[in-house]
């Protein structure tokens, strides 16, 4: 089987290679509780620039999402699973509309139709946002809850969810779609995500930089672990399509954490050496679409299809400091 991953150069992108090439196979339900594992043949990695990952299974690919004839190019009748997350992150989609609209929005579109043309009704996961919701919403969001995004990011993603249901409702895929939470500690250089500075606070103090927290310190955000989204991924397209029923979009469990009590957990690893790195500046347009976005939800359903998270912040910032131990460059406890 082949396995494309749009977006796979990213930092959860090249994850998910790598669990794949690890396993070899990719574990997939036709129905419930009768799960197989396909051999993988190939991983296409399709980004705006060459993956990392050099294996004889993964083909890298550069190229432009919003160009329908490079996507056409990608999809064809072996493709059994594919992992869309490829996009421009929120803050670069609320700066820059038409980058957001042509690879969020059309660039969704050329791959589902690219997949359309194959008629062979592949599995494909959708990588979409908590940021669907925001505004006035209730204390506690569910399943249930009304998307009611407040930025360019979260109107395009729900639009691609609305896409991935009904491509799914009218037979020319298997469409899933997982609204991810903060990914945190994301590792590598910052990007233009409004949500950065949720890694920023701990990835820059322990590699001996500066960072900057441009929101109060009492702001909560819904998080989970990279290594935690991986396998809510791998979970996800497991999954049958009767598992999953009519309703395709579904909120991902994570946890609530505020900024003072990431800091904290950074404290009581990397000490004083760590958070005196940290700088107050408080910016009001990252303030003003973080202030949009729900940070507290019922994952009840999602935890009753067998999805799993991190168990607290601490677990997160020690997994990072594991899973990256040249990067880290002040004394830690762990």
């Amino acid at each position: 089987m082949k396995v494309l991953i749009t977006g796979g150069a990213g930092f959860l992108g090249q994850q998910l290679i790598r669990a794949l090439l690890d396993a070899g196979t990719v574990k997939l339900a036709d129905s419930p509780g009768k799960v197989a594992a396909e051999p993988i043949t190939r991983i296409v990695c399709f980004d705006v620039v060459d993956g990392a990952i050099k294996d004889s299974k993964v083909d890298n690919r550069a190229g432009d999402l919003g160009d329908p004839k490079t996507v056409a190019a990608l999809v064809d009748k072996d493709t059994g699973v594919i992992v869309h997350l490829a996009a421009v992150v929120s803050g670069t989609a609320e700066a820059d509309f038409d980058l957001g609209m042509r690879v969020n929005l059309d660039g969704t579109r050329n791959l589902l139709d690219a997949c359309r043309a194959t008629g062979q009704k592949p599995r494909l996961l959708f990588s979409s946002s908590i940021a669907v919701f925001g505004g006035a919403l209730p204390s506690v969001v569910t399943d249930a809850t009304t998307p009611t995004p407040q930025g360019s990011y979260g109107i395009q993603k729900l639009i691609g969810e609305l896409l991935v249901q009904d491509y799914t409702r009218k037979g020319f895929i298997d469409g899933r779609s997982v609204r991810v939470p903060t990914a945190t500690v994301r590792p590598g250089k910052p990007n233009g995500a409004a949500s950065g500075f949720a890694s920023g606070i701990i990835r820059e103090p322990l590699s001996g930089f500066e960072a900057l927290l441009p929101v109060p310190e009492e702001t909560a955000m819904w998080v989970a672990s990279p290594r935690a989204i991986v396998g809510m991924f791998l979970h996800a397209l497991m999954l049958s399509p009767q598992d999953w029923g009519w309703h395709r979009s579904l909120n991902l469990p994570g946890f609530v954490v505020t900024m003072s009590e990431a800091i904290a957990t950074l404290q009581a690893i990397g000490g004083d050496a760590a958070t005196s790195l940290i700088r107050r500046q408080p910016d009001a347009q990252v303030q003003k679409l973080v202030s949009t976005w729900a940070a507290r939800f019922d994952t009840s359903r999602a935890q009753s299809m067998g999805f799993k998270a991190d168990s607290d912040f601490n677990q997160i910032v020690r997994a990072y400091v594991e899973d990256n131990r040249d990067a880290i460059k002040v004394p830690v406890r762990i």
